[in-house]
């Protein structure tokens, strides 16, 4: 038997002509069996190039949802992480609070905003006066009261700023200090006088002692502060503002730290900023 290469129907091996196309098969190719359907038809596919295509396909798809994974997961990882550093950040905040009531204990008042010489010209900080609470002992004794702070020696401490002065969602250079006083006659921090618990009459819950200043760049050392008198709002880059989204943590005098919106009215910040005012002070 042989197959009809015009109507592919089985036909006499010695047929000269086709008995149902009634087709001359003189001189025509046969073609035997199946492979009458090989011009019309593709050869069936092996299970190596089905394979290939399967990888191929799911390869294709694990490049698409991998970058799509990462798109998900990369900002939680990123709120977990400035998560982690807004508890560092108030954490530095508590042990300055812990450093400035163990000061209080040992000399009866909290330390002065600054030491001035003869000239009432600020010389050294209180920063540097806590450092002895602050487990700085080594670097307190470095320390030379004689000459101001960025006298000779003391020019040579900044770089060994304390790690409790440093907040790690900043990008302040090593030498500044993220957090700062609030100075002025009316605050806890009234000068080179020193002014004890037994002063504070609005309730040590109630006052404000240190916040952050990320925008100041001011050396650790250096005896200045934000000064009530210049205080305009949370968030002003030159006074109390920080690089957490939404306001900054605040140290008050009882040892909490709070944190305080960027919608706080100032005049309710001044209230928390006094230590003697008498002011109704609202809910913050």
């Amino acid at each position: 038997m042989k197959t009809c290469p015009f109507c592919a129907e089985e036909i006499q091996e010695a047929a000269v002509k086709c008995r149902y196309c009634n087709s001359d098969l003189t001189g025509a190719p046969a073609v035997q069996g199946d492979a009458a359907y090989a011009s019309s038809d593709p050869p069936p596919k092996s299970s190596t190039s089905t394979a290939w295509i399967l990888v191929a396909v799911l390869g294709g798809g694990a490049l698409l949802v991998v970058p799509c994974m990462i798109a998900m997961l990369l900002p939680a990882v990123q709120q977990a992480r400035e998560a982690a550093r807004r508890t560092q950040c108030r954490n530095n905040l508590k042990q300055i609070g812990l450093a400035l009531h163990n000061y209080h204990d040992v000399w009866g008042s909290f330390p002065p905003a600054y030491i001035a010489d003869e000239t009432g010209r600020p010389m050294h900080s209180w920063r540097v006066l806590i450092l002895p609470y602050l487990d700085q002992q080594a670097l307190y004794d470095q320390y030379d009261f004689d000459e101001p702070w960025d006298g000779p020696n003391n020019s040579r401490l900044l770089a060994n700023r304390p790690p409790v002065y440093a907040c790690p969602s900043s990008d302040l250079d090593a030498t500044s200090t993220y957090y700062a006083a609030i100075a002025g006659e009316p605050c806890v921090f009234a000068g080179a006088e020193p002014i004890a618990i037994r002063d504070i009459t609005d309730g040590a819950s109630n006052t404000i002692l240190v916040g952050e200043v990320s925008g100041m760049g001011i050396p650790w050392m250096e005896p200045r502060d934000v000064e009530f008198d210049t205080y305009t709002n949370i968030g002003d880059p030159a006074g109390f503002s920080s690089d957490h989204s939404g306001g900054a943590f605040f140290l008050f005098a009882d040892g909490s730290v709070q944190f305080l919106s960027e919608e706080t009215d100032p005049d309710v910040a001044r209230s928390l900023f006094t230590h003697a005012g008498g002011e109704m002070i609202p809910v913050w």
